[in-house]
């Protein structure tokens, strides 16, 4: 095999992370020894052992000699755990082949000079992209400290997310609902309006598979939110966090407090509505590392508009209405040369759904 072929090895490793060690990185490496793997490891929770320690652990033989594949340059600081460059030079790996440079400034090229200067021969860059593709969102977070954002719409071909009457549910299918849980288990968040709570009174839980339930966020200027909605009465009440203006009736907080979920109490923007970019500010200092967005049309909007999103992920139903209300507002684009511009599309069919995802900036 070669040095690709064991990095897509790692790579596959990697991805079992997901939902589970953010906002750490996800990793994984394989151990190969005379031309076989000898060891595999993955991060598989955060503050557990990295996934270069598990692969060194699992070894079937004596390491010394080995070559040492990972997808993300290994560490070379003290954190949850031990540098794992340490564990790599005490072990007696010959050859490390990394797939990216970790930009963690704690990190940012030190694990690589470490095991330059240690005698130890590394390569640097195999499927390089697809190791950042893995970690775009720990790449974001670690370098703006703001979470990696991903609009998600769920909308007919006409571009319409409802009928005239609110009608919704369901307009894609099972299958495209359940990527949708895959993506609520993978991001750190998940965030809707109060339109979409007061409407669809959704839970933002994964139910249509194993996985961890994200914090729930609710944009509510003026703490309409029902008390006896799902998000605040389930059993998942203290990952709700209900964001509202300084202004807000105390009364309302205390109430919605009582019930075990947090309120984040924030100032107004220029348009009277709750201050996105300090939202997201706090967020990142909450090490929210991803965030996902799930509606409505209004919130879609507004944080295109503040240029707040990095990704789109679109569904689209084989299906017509009309009239309906559409997947966004007005973004106050007057010339096309200032269209909002998806790069690096990819679609692929999901049951009879198309699922069409794109990057901004």
């Amino acid at each position: 095999m070669t040095d690709e072929q064991y990095i897509e090895k790692a790579l596959k490793l990697a991805k079992k992370g997901k939902g589970y060690v953010s906002p750490n990185p996800l990793v994984g490496a394989v151990l190969v020894k005379n031309g076989r793997v000898i060891g595999e490891g993955y991060h598989k929770r955060f503050g557990g052992l990295h996934a270069e320690v598990e692969a060194l652990k699992s070894a079937t033989e004596e390491v010394k000699g080995a070559t040492l594949y990972v997808t993300l340059e290994p560490c070379a600081h003290f954190g949850k755990q031990p540098p794992c460059v340490h564990s790599i030079l005490e072990a007696g790996v010959q050859r490390v082949v990394i797939g990216t440079k970790d930009p963690n400034p704690l990190v940012n090229g030190k694990g690589i000079r470490f095991l330059k200067d240690h005698g130890i021969n590394v390569t640097v860059g195999v499927k390089q992209k697809a190791c950042q593709k893995l970690n775009e969102a720990y790449f974001k977070f670690i370098t703006t400290r703001l979470p990696f954002t991903t609009v998600k719409i769920a909308q007919t071909l006409d571009a319409k997310i409802a009928t005239l009457t609110g009608q919704s549910r369901w307009i894609t299918s099972e299958a495209a609902r359940k990527q949708v849980h895959i993506l609520r288990h993978e991001h750190d968040a998940v965030l809707v309006g109060i339109e979409t709570v007061l409407k669809d009174n959704p839970a933002l839980t994964v139910r249509l598979l194993e996985g961890v339930n994200p914090k729930r966020f609710v944009l509510d200027s003026q703490l309409r939110i029902p008390l006896d909605c799902q998000l605040l009465s389930d059993s998942e009440v203290r990952k709700t966090i209900v964001v509202t203006l300084r202004e807000a009736s105390k009364e309302k907080i205390e109430q919605i407090q009582s019930r075990g979920a947090e309120v984040w109490q924030l100032p107004a923007g220029e348009d009277g509505k709750i201050a996105l970019p300090e939202l997201w500010k706090k967020m990142g200092e909450g090490e929210i590392a991803s965030l996902l967005i799930e509606g409505g049309s209004q919130v879609f909007t507004s944080v295109i508009k503040e240029k707040l999103v990095d990704r789109v992920i679109i569904f689209v139903a084989p299906k017509l209405l009309g009239a309906g209300i559409d997947c966004l507002q007005d973004l106050g684009i007057r010339d096309l040369k200032q269209a909002v511009v998806l790069k690096d599309l990819e679609c692929e069919k999901v049951g009879p759904d198309l699922m069409i995802t794109g990057k901004i900036g």
